[in-house]
């Protein structure tokens, strides 16, 4: 039921004309339960990254069924493949940002959840990342850029396989800080050129080509699904 309210809640909040980046002081709070495509709060990437992304978006490869969202990796017929990409209108500053979601475990993908904003926003290259490399789903990786700058990956021993169930992660985005969670637990903070660019929240499934060192190389398994049950953020 939350969820459905939640929907309707952002709906009106588009209606009566929120604004599109959401830097206030206020406490303000954003949710997507997942039961519909809803074209005022989020729009479904086409197209391509290039580099080592090894994949097409495809709009069809997003699906909302049983109050949830699933993200594919699938074969495009010719030899190559398809991703699904998921992002908000809006964009989100410093607050607490969350997911609840079961990624792919599978040698050569990524599952992820992040922030992101960059020069095809008319921005610096800012971006806030929770990624799981699907060899092996029993770690999750944080990582944050900073005006471009990155390096800054640490990988968390989950004691569980995230594959096999759904778990709650997020971060806490603050001015001087990013404090990232798993199930409610603080787990890690990092201090350094923490980044300040409001960015959209955005979710995708990709496998990988070039990066094998990273996420091993990619066995062309199709088709390969997350799931996404919710996302949401605060800012208090």
């Amino acid at each position: 039921m939350w969820k459905k309210i939640s929907s309707l809640v952002v709906l009106l909040m588009v209606f009566f004309g929120y604004q599109q980046s959401v830097d206030a002081d206020s406490y303000y709070h954003y949710g997507e339960g997942f039961d519909w495509y809803n074209p005022w709060s989020m729009e479904l990437r086409t197209g391509t990254n290039g580099g080592m992304f090894n994949c097409y978006w495809d709009p069809a490869n997003v699906t909302f069924n049983n109050g949830m969202m699933s993200l594919k990796i699938d074969s495009n017929g010719y030899g190559g493949y398809t991703g699904g990409e998921w992002r908000s209108q809006e964009r989100f500053g410093y607050g607490l940002f969350q997911v609840n979601m079961k990624p792919i475990k599978n040698p050569g993908v990524v599952s992820s959840f992040f922030t992101y904003t960059g020069p095809s926003d008319g921005t610096k290259w800012d971006e806030i990342d929770i990624e799981f490399l699907g060899k092996d789903t029993t770690k999750v990786q944080f990582n944050y850029f900073t005006d471009g700058v990155g390096n800054h990956e640490y990988l968390y021993d989950l004691g569980f396989d995230a594959s096999q169930g759904f778990h709650t992660y997020g971060f806490d985005w603050q001015a001087d800080h990013i404090t990232w969670y798993v199930d409610g637990r603080a787990v890690y903070t990092a201090y350094n050129n923490i980044p300040n660019t409001p960015g959209k929240i955005m979710m995708n499934t990709w496998p990988g080509v070039g990066v094998d060192d990273w996420l091993a190389p990619y066995n062309g398994a199709t088709p390969l699904y997350a799931y996404y049950d919710w996302i949401s953020y605060d800012r208090f």
